[in-house]
């Protein structure tokens, strides 16, 4: 009864269009163990969502494995996929900037011209992954950074968004979901025995935070949850991957639209917010349109305006778009009446039509109404 009640209290508070994406998971162990993918596909499927996916993921694998590998390659062409999700070996990112600059950067830039190469429409979208529980002692005296597991999840964070933001592709932050756990709950233990591979509430946080990167929607209120796992650390783990994502689109890199605004009566200033863009375009909602980042734009008449701001990428094979709706109150111009007044007719104090006299006050009465009264001194 009271699963029953919590998930009543999962029902989200908004509805979304829903989606379907085709990912595929290139990595090793880190995504097989515990089937990372189907995880995500399941978490989907509560929302109305679907994940079509595929993966090659060969124990041990790095990047460099991987850009060489006939059957990742052979993978990557066999469709045009959303999203390519690629894992390097779990320390490899995290070394010496000399083992990586020699050995990581040109296989990532090999994996990233086959994807390219397949179709300028894939996503690349890199896996973040976690710095092991006690660091990684076998490489902590070369490079003492990665002695704990809070500077090797450092150097993973660094290297991942480098990678990210180097070749115009998204970042997972499934890392960072991690250490925001930790530092909630560090008795939730996100780690096997083997203090590297994923446990099942690891394998869940990390499906979690996929479902929010690559629908860019809240995993909150998802039903699906693994059996060995209780529903109020469920919601806890979908609460930090919704957080970890959503609040951060721009670190991630992951491709968004979004703005904000400052108006000044009927001038509005612009801000624009996406990410991971190669072009936008700004229709204000009076006719009038721009290609600018940040534009100026003064509205001549008063009413209600959506605007909309509409982001491209990837060869505008993907497409986003955020809106919102701004008043404008323009006052009325008072026209004033330019035309001369045209005397109709003078009269005496008294009423009798007359000529203007001299020393005498005479009453001037005009054709738009007015009466005044004037006295000729000369």
């Amino acid at each position: 009864m009271k699963k029953f009640l919590l998930v009543l209290f999962f029902i989200p508070l908004f509805v979304y269009s829903q989606q379907k994406k085709e990912v595929l998971f290139i990595g090793n162990s880190y995504t097989y163990v515990n089937d990372l993918p189907t995880l995500v596909e399941q978490i989907a499927l509560t929302f109305g969502d679907t994940l079509i996916h595929d993966s090659s993921t060969p124990g041990g694998a790095n990047f460099s494995m991987h850009s060489a590998n006939s059957q990742t390659i052979s993978k990557i062409n066999q469709q045009q996929w959303d999203y390519v999700v690629l894992q390097a070996q779990s320390q490899e990112p995290s070394l010496s900037p000399g083992y990586v600059n020699t050995n990581v950067y040109p296989a990532v830039q090999t994996l990233i011209d086959i994807i390219e190469q397949s179709s300028l429409c894939i996503e690349p979208m890199f896996f973040m992954t976690w710095g092991r529980k006690y660091g990684d002692a076998g490489n902590c005296v070369p490079w003492p950074p990665v002695c704990t597991y809070l500077g090797m999840q450092e150097q993973l964070r660094l290297r991942y968004l480098d990678f990210a933001f180097i070749h115009n592709a998204s970042c997972a932050p499934v890392g960072m979901a991690w250490k925001q756990s930790i530092a909630q709950d560090s008795a939730l233990n996100l780690f096997s025995p083997d203090n590297s591979h994923p446990s099942i509430y690891g394998s869940y946080l990390a499906a979690c935070t996929f479902y929010t990167s690559i629908f860019k929607k809240s995993p909150i209120g998802s039903s699906f949850w693994p059996n060995s796992i209780d529903s109020i650390t469920a919601y806890n783990l979908q609460q930090i991957a919704s957080n970890t994502v959503l609040d951060s689109l721009t670190v991630w890199n992951i491709f968004n639209a979004d703005f904000t605004f400052v108006q000044n009566n009927d001038s509005i200033s612009f801000s624009n917010l996406s990410s991971n863009f190669d072009s936008i375009v700004w229709n204000f909602g009076d006719g009038n349109t721009s290609t600018s980042i940040h534009p100026n734009h003064i509205y001549s008449g008063s009413g209600n305006f959506t605007i909309t701001l509409t982001a491209y990428t990837n060869s505008a094979c993907q497409i986003d778009t955020s809106t919102a709706t701004i008043s404008i109150s323009i006052p009325s111009a008072i026209k004033e009446n330019t035309k001369d007044k045209i005397l109709i007719r003078t009269t005496d104090i008294q009423g009798r039509n007359c000529m203007p006299f001299k020393i005498f006050p005479s009453l001037y009465f005009y054709n738009d109404g007015t009466v005044e009264k004037k006295v000729i001194l000369e």
